[in-house]
């Protein structure tokens, strides 16, 4: 098959650089000192029966962390991003995930616990590894790294050749040739992305080879990995070969299962191999990489590039590798891997010709320059192996003062990291915080997620064949169609409570700003509230607390209201203190004090300079990816001020509270404080109640209570209702300002999955 011709001649090149890409990455858990950790694998991470993202290995204490599959790399990074965060916030605080492939400070074989997976199979098979290769062998950690072309791709080029007439046997080959060609020039790969040049001596069973240098480019790839009796030779001269003598090896007892060949690439897509001649190889598994230890997550968007650019080129190199040039091949990964990390490559011109070449089919297929600009970097460390990431991580070993003591020293820098911003998942902070909240337990409970439409926070959640769709973080198929209808027409809200028999204020409605600044005198002198009929989030809404003294500001808050919709409402100021209620199904499961925005004097700074300083808090943000919203200083705070015969210049006495809002929405720079276990219980009956009215499984109801420890009575002196949300904003229980944090985003997940009995 001529595939470069038929690329070029076709216009394939773009459709030949898409695909499917998937990571495993495995680690060991480790204490502080950089020690593997002797700990049973963590509870919080769910039933390993079904987890699609948190797996272990051989060990409880080796963590398989899991990707699944992406059409764009960066996807698939930002996916092992944030199972890394996932994983690192829920570790024991004494716990880290060792970044390096070779195990440090292993523990005594006794103390080694193979994983106790609920399959007995499974856990049978790794106790026939401890007898076969010991227990340390089976400690090392890597990367695994899957590509799947894009089945049109495969489609269109068998459409454009005549040699074979079965579409299977013409994916097969492909997939076979690449296979073949990787194990061929797999040393290229090994000599640019290897990091495990050392290894504690107690990992080898009978002392350290005295043939073993110091310091080598990759023990994990080298004799002295985690591979297979040399004896053990799989035919890669057609499928058939391979399915054959892989069955032999099998069924000769060399090895217990065909997944315990462990080939730098495997044939993925159905359990046993001989499926492959009728259903065919569905994409390939790439086995060789070391962890990169300088990378939080093992592997660096660049480097996967790369990798997937060479897969690429060993589907459009002219020649397919025979079974001699794969045991080549591998001959050749053996030597390098143990070479000096400071020396040229004894292979070095073979390398630069085939990088020469993959610069070539980047050009002929139309890749990015940033592709290029890559390959050329590579290109560059075949005569400057100082550089590869193998010299640079001997040097920053010997800095450290050991192996263990800078995998430790990393490992602590990571997870710090991961602490850093911990109400958000770094990879998916242009999603809304109670969106990312949400995405981080169902990634720690083992629920499949695709995300639909990132800008509109839409998830598809997936456990086995059950099926749920959430719209920001708790928006659901339990909620009825008009449910959010009602809620976001606050006109029709009080209407349909009032039905119901539930206190709201009185109000007026007005659809002209003409016509309602002509109602002044209406509300001379009376305490109100002026807001949109439609809005959320606090937006264009003004409260004089201490009534209406003058037109002007009456007019312009009614300008503020008008921005925000085109029917706004006059309501009476209800005196008391407004309080959050989250609502889920027949339970008020939090309840919140918001405080409005404000600052407190200290005798010396402006209110501008007041404001500022707090706005430097690090929970503040734009409100939406941050727990807490910074204060704004316009027209709202300004006639707020005013209220109180202030402005931005003047200075407050010593501990004074100057109130910049009247609304308490913490998305106009309130504060939040949990009042759940205060507040009480016939105030969260009656919420329950008003979300039913509403016809809402999820909901935020807004109270206003003069005395949150007396009961409930039936007058507006009692209480009032303010608002009810479809949209109540989870991440202000999840992350309170003071008090205790409500996790509402696992309520959710358990009404959405009851038989997960999370």
């Amino acid at each position: 098959m001529e595939l470069q011709s038929i690329i070029k001649q076709n216009h394939l090149g773009l459709l030949f650089q898409q695909g499917l890409f998937g990571v495993e990455k495995e680690s060991q858990r480790a204490y502080g000192d950089g020690s593997v950790a002797t700990t049973a694998h963590p509870k919080a991470f769910g039933s390993r029966a079904y987890h699609p993202y948190i797996q272990t290995d051989f060990a409880e204490s080796q963590l398989e962390l899991i990707t699944l599959p992406n059409k764009k790399l960066e996807d698939c990074l930002r996916w092992l991003s944030a199972i890394h965060e996932v994983v690192l916030r829920t570790l024991p605080e004494d716990e880290y995930i060792f970044p390096m492939s070779m195990p440090a400070g292993l523990p005594p074989a006794d103390q080694i616990q193979v994983a106790q997976l609920e399959n007995p199979e499974d856990v049978a098979y790794r106790e026939h590894l401890v007898k076969s290769y010991g227990k340390n062998k089976q400690m090392v950690s890597g990367i695994h790294y899957n590509f799947q072309f894009d089945p049109e791709l495969v489609k269109a080029l068998f459409n454009a050749q005549n040699e074979i007439k079965s579409a299977v046997e013409f994916q097969n080959n492909l997939y076979l040739k690449i296979a073949k060609n990787f194990l061929r020039y797999q040393w290229v790969l090994l000599y640019l992305l290897s990091a495990s040049p050392m290894v504690d001596d107690d990992y080898f069973k009978n002392g350290v080879p005295q043939d073993l240098s110091p310091m080598v480019r990759s023990l994990r790839s080298s004799k002295y990995g985690y591979v297979n009796d040399p004896d053990v030779i799989v035919s890669f001269d057609s499928l058939n070969a391979y399915v054959e003598s892989l069955e032999h090896w099998v069924n000769s007892g060399k090895l217990i299962a065909e997944k315990e060949f462990y080939s730098n690439v495997r044939l993925k897509g159905s359990k046993k191999a001989r499926d492959f001649l009728q259903t065919g190889i569905q994409y390939l598994e790439f086995r060789l990489f070391d962890l990169n230890p300088f990378e939080p997550y093992g592997i660096s968007l660049n480097d996967a590039k790369f990798i997937h650019y060479f897969i690429l080129l060993m589907a459009w190199l002219d020649e397919t590798a025979t079974q001699e040039d794969v045991e080549l091949g591998q001959q050749r990964l053996g030597e390098v891997a143990l070479e000096d990390p400071f020396s040229v490559t004894a292979y070095s011109e073979e390398g630069e010709l085939l990088l020469f070449a993959l610069l070539d089919m980047l050009k002929d297929i139309g890749a990015e320059q940033t592709a290029v600009k890559i390959v050329q970097e590579k290109i560059m460390q075949f005569s400057q192996p100082n550089n590869t990431l193998c010299a640079r991580l001997v040097n920053e070993i010997v800095k450290a003062g050991g192996y263990q003591q800078l995998g430790a020293k990393l490992a602590k820098q990571y997870k710090a990291q991961a602490f850093e911003r911990f109400y958000a998942l770094s990879a998916f902070d242009n999603m809304e915080l109670s969106t990312q909240a949400l995405l981080f337990d169902v990634i720690q409970k083992g629920i499949k997620t695709e995300i639909l439409d990132e800008n509109d926070q839409f998830l598809c959640l997936q456990h086995g064949d059950h099926i749920e769709y959430v719209k920001n973080g708790n928006m659901t198929s339990h909620d009825s169609y008009i449910s959010p209808l009602i809620m976001e027409n606050k006109v029709v809200t009080k209407k349909v409570l009032a039905k119901a028999g539930f206190n709201v204020p009185q109000s007026l409605e007005f659809t002209s700003l003409e016509q309602a600044v002509a109602s002044y005198p209406l509300f001379e002198h009376r305490a109100v509230v002026i807001k949109p009929k439609s809005t959320n989030y606090g937006l264009g809404i003004t409260i004089f607390q201490q009534g209406v003294q003058n037109p002007d500001d009456f007019a312009k808050a009614l300008e503020i209201a008008f921005r925000e919709d085109q029917e706004i409402m006059v309501e009476d100021y209800l005196k008391g203190t407004e309080y959050r209620f989250f609502v889920l199904g027949d339970e008020t499961l939090a309840v919140l004090l918001r405080v409005p925005a404000n600052v407190v004097g200290d005798g010396e700074r402006t209110i501008a300079e007041l404001v500022a300083h707090k706005n430097n808090h690090p929970l503040r943000g734009d409100g939406s990816r941050t727990p807490l919203k910074r204060l704004s200083l316009g027209e709202i705070e300004q006639l707020q001020l005013k209220e109180q015969g202030m402005d931005i210049f003047n200075t407050p006495a010593k501990d004074q509270i100057v109130q910049l809002r009247a609304n308490s929405n913490i998305s106009t720079g309130g504060d939040s404080i949990d009042m759940t276990d205060d507040m009480h219980p016939s105030y969260k009956a009656l919420a329950v109640g008003i979300a039913k009215a509403m016809g809402a499984a999820v909901c935020g109801v807004d109270l206003i209570i003069p005395d949150l420890t007396k009961p409930a009575e039936p007058t507006l002196q009692s209480w009032g209702v303010i608002e009810a949300n479809f949209n109540p904003m989870m991440m202000m229980h999840i992350f309170p300002y003071q008090g205790k944090s409500r996790r509402l985003t696992l309520d959710v997940i358990k009404m959405l999955f009851p038989e997960l009995k999370i």
